[in-house]
């Protein structure tokens, strides 16, 4: 199942352009947005949770951050963003990695997740997800999925929706809801996505 998935997207970000996918964000400004609100500091660890070919790590790197980590289970997604930042690629740490097989002792000051979770469809799955991220997040976490009015499919594979309570519910064991949005994202086909983005602190963080 997890050499299908790995498959499946190796086979997208081998075949297919940016404009041929619908994440594709030319500014991740929601994101970015979020992010800011937290008032890291330039050292603070921050992990992009199925980062991918996504530019959010282009422009936390035209801020300062020093500390980028991007994970993505295909490695040909990684190798795109990587041609594209060229030599600002060594800034970064990448690791090709199914987020339910991810293994790390480092604490991260910021997790931030835009449409990877939706793609966990089984509780094994999520319930991996949410003790990886339990024990990995210090501060804080930015979620966002396809929300109760989104798309049921993406790329071909099932996903599951959010409702803000959902998604609330789901994270209420280690996390303390900061606060949700709904958008709307215009695909490159000129179609919409509602998606939902929250973000959340670990408990017990000020």
């Amino acid at each position: 199942m997890k050499d299908n998935q790995k498959a499946h997207w190796d086979n997208v970000y081998s075949n297919k352009t940016s404009e041929e996918v619908s994440w594709t964000q030319a500014v991740p400004q929601t994101s970015l947005d979020f992010i800011h609100g937290f008032k890291l500091s330039k050292s603070s660890s921050i992990i992009d949770i199925g980062g991918g070919d996504s530019k959010l790590v282009d422009f936390l790197l035209q801020e300062g951050f020093q500390n980028i980590t991007v994970l993505d289970i295909s490695e040909a997604a990684i190798n795109k963003a990587k041609a594209r930042l060229g030599e600002q690629s060594k800034l970064v740490r990448w690791v090709v990695s199914d987020i339910t097989e991810f293994k790390t002792d480092e604490h991260f000051d910021l997790w931030h997740d835009r449409a990877t979770f939706h793609f966990l469809t089984r509780e094994s799955q999520v319930a991996t997800y949410l003790k990886i991220a339990g024990n990995s997040i210090s501060s804080y976490m930015v979620v966002g999925t396809f929300s109760e009015n989104g798309p049921e499919k993406c790329s071909g594979l099932p996903i599951k929706q959010y409702t803000e309570d959902q998604l609330r519910s789901r994270l209420q064991k280690d996390f303390e809801k900061i606060r949700c949005i709904n958008e709307d994202h215009i695909t490159p086909f000129q179609t919409k996505q509602n998606f939902l983005f929250c973000s959340f602190k670990k408990q017990g963080v000020n």
